[in-house]
């Protein structure tokens, strides 16, 4: 079999992520251009005019009518895995009350452990490979996804093989996240030392047998985890070659950016009461900074993430859904980054950048995605736009019309038979 090659063609703006010479603004625009590649890579891009000094046969041609190519879009942070729904929980929060009354009646986080633990495999697959799918509509191609809402060896490992079977089957790209360290489930609530001690000892060396999970999170917040906890659990990781993430300083300022930046933690997420002294700690760091503003902004928050200091005092911001049943049921990437821009005052340059190529280097996968540019995979989103900023003002409005993933281009209503 010989080289398989695709040529993009008619091309309205092709937004590379990568500013140089010849290329507009912050995002490396180039107007009316072709995108060539072979195989599942990018062999060439460039104008359409000079395209045509050195066009060659052998090719099938997609042509996207003058739509917005970007990469494809990057969600470093979800619980896509879990049983049942908290809508609930909402109503119950529209009529006045606080999520830790909701929680101390049996709702909040261990109501999602019940539901998984009680899902079956087959069940649990189902429903996430259609939330997958939703992803996937509005231009998602590579997802983190955690697990935590198993708490016991035997769901968290049910969640894994559910994550295994859709990265086999999926056109999403997928990276797992062993979350034990959650919270401390119910049956633990005077055994704390114990359950610790079955993260470390049973649970991180059961799902690092599996030989799936690129990372290990710990929730290091009053009610959660504590620091020495996080990095007990964090060193028992490392033993087993994973990277770490953590939630930190989500309802206050524990220090949790600079315990990630100790940790050489790939990500710290969350941040919404990240301190100077924390934002010093990431900008020494390779630890790059995740804003969840959805999870504010379902929740009716009135505090996000001081992403605009972050990046003033550079930090590496990359954004994601946080998508999860109880503080943000929402797969919408591009509306989370329009939440960036009206609430948390980042340009739009900057919401691109935070879920592409800063969300790639989150997971460490920069290398290869993230950004337009020769030998990278072949992942791609069209939009039916006037420009690369519309679909963040449109917001509500899904504007992706194709994609193109491992170098196959694929219309979005053939997808779905529409």
């Amino acid at each position: 079999m010989g080289d398989r090659k695709l040529l993009i063609t008619n091309i309205g703006r092709l937004v590379t992520m990568e500013p140089r010479k010849g290329r507009q603004g912050g995002l490396g625009v180039i107007e009316d251009a072709v995108l060539l590649i072979k195989n599942e890579s990018i062999a060439w891009f460039g104008t359409r005019k000079d395209w045509l000094k050195r066009r060659k046969d052998g090719f099938e041609e997609f042509d996207v009518g003058g739509g917005i190519v970007t990469p494809g879009l990057i969600d470093c942070h979800t619980h896509l895995v879990h049983g049942g729904s908290r809508q609930n929980e909402f109503v119950q929060r529209s009529q006045g009350k606080k999520y830790w009354e909701i929680a101390k009646a049996g709702g909040g986080i261990m109501s999602t452990v019940r539901a998984t633990r009680g899902a079956s495999y087959d069940d649990l697959y189902r429903i996430s490979s259609e939330r997958a799918d939703e992803a996937f509509l509005h231009g998602t191609l590579a997802m983190e996804v955690k697990t935590g809402y198993g708490l016991d060896p035997k769901t968290e490992l049910k969640i894994l093989d559910v994550i295994r079977t859709l990265k086999d089957n999926h056109p999403i790209r997928f990276f797992a996240t062993f979350l034990g360290a959650h919270v401390v489930p119910a049956e633990y609530k005077k055994r704390r030392r114990d359950y610790v001690r079955q993260v470390i000892d049973k649970m991180i060396p059961a799902v690092a047998g599996q030989q799936l999970v690129s990372f290990c999170d710990v929730f290091v917040e009053d009610g959660a985890f504590t620091a020495d906890e996080a990095r007990s659990i964090a060193k028992a990781a490392k033993k087993h070659k994973m990277a770490i993430r953590l939630h930190v300083d989500q309802f206050k300022d524990g220090g949790g950016a600079q315990l990630a930046a100790e940790l050489k933690a790939m990500s710290a997420d969350h941040l919404d009461y990240i301190s100077d002294k924390g934002i010093a700690a990431l900008k020494k760091s390779r630890t790059v900074a995740v804003v969840l503003p959805g999870a504010t902004f379902f929740t009716g928050g009135k505090h996000y993430a001081p992403a605009r200091k972050m990046i003033d005092n550079g930090v590496c911001v990359a954004i994601s859904t946080d998508y999860n049943p109880g503080t943000n049921p929402c797969l919408d990437l591009m509306f989370t980054a329009t939440i960036t821009v009206t609430q948390m005052g980042l340009t739009l340059d900057e919401a691109w950048k935070g879920i592409t190529i800063n969300a790639a280097a989150s997971l460490g996968i920069d290398g290869d995605c993230g950004t337009v540019a020769t030998g990278k995979r072949a992942d791609l989103v069209v939009f039916d736009a006037p420009d690369e900023y519309y679909p963040m003002y449109r917001y509500g409005k899904n504007c992706v019309s194709a994609v193109v993933k491992k170098g196959r281009a694929q219309w979005l209503d053939e997808y779905y038979n529409v």
